[in-house]
Formats: structure tokens, C-alpha cells, sequence
């Protein structure tokens, strides 16, 4: 069994692989001051190989501890350095986050080329991959939930809100309206990105997208193709095979 773990810097996502097969997914929060003790769980047992991507540096010995301790292995930590069998633009690579990476790379491996990768999660990336293999960059952006807090932290009267698809776009209420403008805003922001990167990149990708907010997003985007909610698992995955 090869248990992959993808560290974010809200969420960490534990996958448990049976040759090709996903059998086993658990997400916990990150907390960057945790140790190896804190993090085990007792669920997850007979490993024989574990991978890492991370983009919490912090964290690094505590899940080396983790593999060592608890299932008496040595982790692979993905980083960019590694053969994603695609040309890197990207300049320094090694500031790429290997989430990019990883996500770049599963993309590649289950759609082909072109295709340009959303991931939605604190932070939103936009990624593309020509088809030649080769990996352009992107942006980066606050997530969906990073701009909602940042509205209630910075203004005096705005309230908290969840995060939902409303259901009009013109808010009625203070509520709504916020509701309103950060989904349908953010919609309007992923469609408009995508809608330049293509017509920068000359090519009809396809658009795969992935994180905590997907398919929320998805359900209103005239961009997405598909959403691929274990991405980042099966792409370490895949890394992992190309180890062995």
C-alpha cells in the first residue's frame, strides 16, 4: 500500500493506494506546529512506501518522523527537481510551488496536452501546459475563502459570511450581497483568466480543475471541463511509479 500525503496550507489530504486505486482518502486540517504523535492515526496502517508534496516547510520533520516511527520508512518528498516529464518555464524553478507541480503533472498524465490546471484551495493557481509539454506558469490568487475574510476583517459594518452559490446574483440584503459578490465575483475572475490564457496560449485546452472549492465554482463556470477532486493523490501516484 502507498499512503500519499499532499500538505496545503489549510488542508492535508491523506491517500491510501492499492496498486492504481484510491481506497482510502481522509482530510485533516493543517496546524503547522504539529508533531509526529499528533498526526498519527492509528487507521491508516501496512504501508510500504510514502510520498510527500508539501507547501509547509515547517512541517517537513514532523512527517519525516510520521513514516519513520510509525511505519519504519524512509518518505519520498516530491520537490522540483524531480522528472515531471514536462519542460519547466518557470523562472527560478525551484520558487515553483511543487503543488503546481504535482497537480501539472497528474493533468498531463490522465487529459494530454494542452490543458491548463485550476487549483482552488486558500490560494487559487491557474496553471498552463502547452502542447508541447511545456509548463508556461499561471497566476496566483487569493482563494474564494481568503477574500471573504479579508472583506470581514477589513471593513467595520460587513459581516462574516459562508461560502455558498446564492441564488440570484443581485443580493437583496448586506448577506447576499456579499454572498454575491464573492461567488459569482469569483466566477467572473477564474472564466476571465482562462478566457485570456487561451487566447495567449493559441490552443483549446483542456481545463481541469481541482482543491476544496471546485465543484462549487465549477457549477457556474462556462470554463471547466472537469473536475478532479484527488488530483493531487493520484499525482503523487503516478511520481511514485515513476520511482520504482
Amino acid at each position: 500500500m502507498l499512503l500519499a500525503i499532499d500538505i496545503g496550507n489549510s488542508f492535508t489530504k491523506f491517500g491510501i493506494f492499492e496498486n492504481d486505486t484510491l481506497r482510502y482518502r481522509l482530510d485533516i486540517p493543517t496546524v503547522h506546529r504539529q508533531i509526529a504523535d499528533e498526526i498519527y492515526n492509528p487507521e491508516i496502517q501496512t504501508i510500504h512506501a510514502v510520498i510527500i508534496s508539501s507547501v509547509v516547510p515547517e512541517l517537513k520533520n514532523a512527517y519525516l518522523e510520521l513514516s519513520q516511527k510509525y511505519y519504519n520508512l524512509e518518505p519520498i518528498f516530491v520537490d522540483s527537481s524531480f522528472d515531471f516529464n514536462i519542460t519547466i518555464k518557470y523562472f527560478p524553478a525551484e520558487n515553483l510551488g511543487v503543488d503546481r507541480l504535482v497537480a501539472a503533472f497528474a493533468a498531463v498524465g490522465k487529459y494530454g496536452v494542452p490543458c491548463i490546471v485550476c487549483d482552488f484551495g486558500t490560494a487559487t493557481t491557474i496553471d498552463v501546459v502547452s502542447s508541447k509539454s511545456e509548463y508556461l506558469g499561471g497566476i496566483i490568487a487569493p482563494g474564494m475563502q481568503t477574500m471573504s475574510e479579508a472583506l470581514f476583517l477589513k471593513t467595520a459594518q460587513l459581516p462574516k459570511i459562508k461560502i455558498g452559490k446564492p441564488e440570484s446574483v443581485i443580493g437583496n440584503s448586506t448577506i447576499k450581497s456579499i454572498e454575491s459578490g464573492i461567488y459569482f465575483g469569483y466566477v467572473g475572475l477564474v472564466d476571465g483568466i482562462i478566457e485570456r490564457m487561451r487566447g495567449e496560449l493559441g490552443e483549446t485546452p483542456k481545463v481541469i480543475a481541482t482543491g476544496g472549492f471546485a465543484k462549487l465554482i465549477a457549477e457556474s463556470s462556462g470554463k471547466i471541463d472537469v473536475v478532479e477532486e484527488n488530483l493531487m493523490l493520484e499525482g503523487l501516484q503516478l511520481i511514485y511509479k515513476k520511482q520504482i
